[in-house]
């Protein structure tokens, strides 16, 4: 198994959780030292409690913990050359080729449920459906929906109801949002998507919580710039697709990749470099982040 320090552990790619200590470890199959505790299956809860019922994790005895599940998470997103993921102007930015969007679409695909942040919504208008027949016909033939759910997250409530994301597709529609402005949105998107309070700030643990119990196990999280940041920097984030266009941007005033913030990844703590595929004119870069 795998984790990170203080935060979210992925293991074998499906099962994650949040150990709330600082530097778990894992003593293999005993707990030697004396000063550490196993976890086994039946210390945990849910639907965790099979998953593990295989492993044992030591925490420092003095410390409480508590694991839950996550689903996981796949970053998908293209830049430019500088790291923008748009310019400045009201057109949207095309950023990859034909042969990319295809396979964005086979991502889409093998996927429970797709998340964009509310501004994403309200400057591309996206569908965020599965385009090919042929992938939509094989999805609902394992019993699925031809797409997956579509997920969103708003401090504000401040999202249209007659938005592509929620008028495109017979598929779930479910957003989060900041206890303060919950009931505002549900008011405003009642009939169109469920509505979930995640808390006040807004929790990605909740959120991820949330999603495992609606039977997500994998999210692809498309953006924008501050979502990114967001999962990133809370450690949320199991894989990335950075594809990388041909030419820059080079304007201050245009979203980035990410922004500002503290990184589990940096000079001294690597991402593992997975993949390098050329498509066309553009590069996809994928890393591993467990």
């Amino acid at each position: 198994m795998c984790w990170r320090d203080a935060g979210v552990f992925a293991c074998h790619g499906v099962l994650a959780g949040w150990l709330d200590v600082g530097n778990p470890r894992n003593l293999d199959a005993t707990c030697a030292d004396s000063r550490f505790t196993p976890i086994t299956a039946e210390q945990s809860t849910g639907s965790a409690r099979s998953s593990l019922a295989s492993w044992k994790i030591c925490l420092p005895a003095s410390l409480e913990y508590h694991v839950t599940e996550r689903p996981y998470v796949l970053l998908s997103v293209a830049a430019s050359v500088d790291g923008y993921i748009d310019d400045a102007t009201d057109q949207r930015l095309l950023l990859s080729n034909d042969a990319d969007f295809d396979r964005v679409d086979e991502v889409r695909a093998g996927v429970d449920a797709i998340l964009v942040g509310a501004d994403t919504i309200r400057r591309d208008n996206p569908r965020l459906l599965v385009r090919s027949a042929a992938r939509r016909e094989e999805r609902a033939t394992r019993g699925l929906p031809e797409s997956p759910v579509k997920v969103t997250l708003t401090g504000r409530g401040d999202l249209g109801p007659t938005a592509r994301f929620f008028t495109a597709g017979q598929v779930e529609k479910i957003v989060y949002t900041a206890s303060p402005a919950a009931d505002k949105t549900r008011e405003r998107l009642a009939g169109v998507a469920s509505v979930v309070d995640a808390g006040d700030p807004l929790d990605l643990n909740v959120l991820l919580a949330d999603l495992v119990s609606r039977d997500v196990r994998r999210l692809m999280v498309e953006g924008g710039g501050t979502i990114h940041t967001q999962f990133l920097t809370a450690g949320l984030a199991d894989e990335i697709h950075l594809v990388i266009a041909p030419f820059f941007i080079g304007d201050p005033a245009a979203p980035r990749f990410v922004g500002n913030g503290t990184f589990p990844y940096h000079a001294g703590h690597r991402m593992e470099l997975a993949e390098v595929r050329r498509i066309g004119d553009v590069v996809l870069l994928r890393y591993l982040l467990g």
